[in-house]
């Protein structure tokens, strides 16, 4: 990562307490720049920004819930009135609510939708008139492998991810003109607290351990997340429009691109082993029919 691309930049980071969202926060400042945690989990977004400052770092915490329009433009308008710009906003607040979709209630699609999509489209409403009125910044939205790829047992968070990534691609087309960039993350398996729901999500299988999520994950061999952050800032800097890591991932969107029909037996095969390993480990999914 070229230090020089973030130094003295102002970096607002949303979901930033933790996972993805703290270590691009950790990366960030350690490259120079002026990071804000914006999370509704304020104590521990508060904790990570005292952590990097106390390594010679300039972080900064506040309270957001991206859910809502006004909180989001307030953390906006703070920003650049205390540090002076808005060079980076991340998108990148995201819950996941695991299990199929004959399980879920109507609160799973809410609450995943209100953070995932309504989210993003309101931290976009917030910073893109921003960026605009400064002639330059640049939007890092966080999707997804499964913004590219059908993975079942996803179906909201899939579906979010999609619309994120074509919310992406029109962003970027459109603001060139404005001077502002824009860039999408397409995760692979990331080693942070969402792989098992994370604090505001859930998995809908009844009878289904952290432990046996995390040996489930393994197989697919997690990413370091501070690895990932690394990767991703060198990739940002880049102004690399759609960024996969690790890298692997983008062998299996080629052949979703190639093969549509070869891709979706793929997944429906991988599908019916990972449904076998819940049933072995006593995990079934939850059912909502009658």
């Amino acid at each position: 990562m070229a230090e020089t691309s973030f130094h003295g930049k102002v970096a607002v980071i949303t979901g930033g307490a933790s996972g993805i969202g703290a270590a691009l926060a950790r990366q960030l400042a350690q490259a120079g720049a002026k990071v804000v945690l914006a999370d509704r989990q304020l104590d521990l977004a508060e904790r990570i920004a005292s952590e990097i400052c106390a390594a010679g770092g300039s972080a900064t915490a506040l309270e957001l819930d991206v859910r809502d329009l006004p909180q989001t433009l307030r953390v906006v308008r703070a920003t650049v009135e205390q540090l002076g710009s808005l060079d980076y906003f991340f998108n990148n607040a995201g819950i996941g609510v695991g299990g199929e979709i004959d399980g879920y209630a109507a609160a799973d699609w809410d609450d995943v939708i209100d953070v995932n999509l309504r989210g993003v489209t309101y931290g976009i409403q917030a910073a893109y008139p921003v960026m605009i009125a400064q002639g330059s910044g640049h939007i890092v939205n966080t999707a997804s492998v499964a913004g590219l790829l059908a993975v079942a047992g996803e179906g909201s968070y899939g579906a979010t991810k999609h619309a994120v990534v074509g919310l992406s691609k029109v962003l970027r087309m459109e603001a060139k003109r404005h001077g502002v960039r824009v860039s999408v993350l397409c995760p692979g398996a990331i080693r942070t607290p969402i792989l098992t729901g994370g604090k505001f999500g859930r998995m809908n299988y009844e009878g289904l351990t952290d432990e046996a999520v995390l040996k489930m994950w393994a197989r697919v061999r997690p990413m370091d997340v501070d690895v990932f952050a690394r990767k991703a800032l060198t990739a940002i800097g880049k102004n690399e429009a759609l960024i996969i890591i690790p890298s692997w991932w983008k062998a299996l969107w080629y052949l979703e691109r190639l093969s549509p029909s070869l891709s979706s037996r793929l997944w429906e095969r991988m599908s019916a082993s990972l449904r076998a390993d819940m049933e072995s480990a006593g995990a079934r999914p939850v059912s909502r029919r009658g």
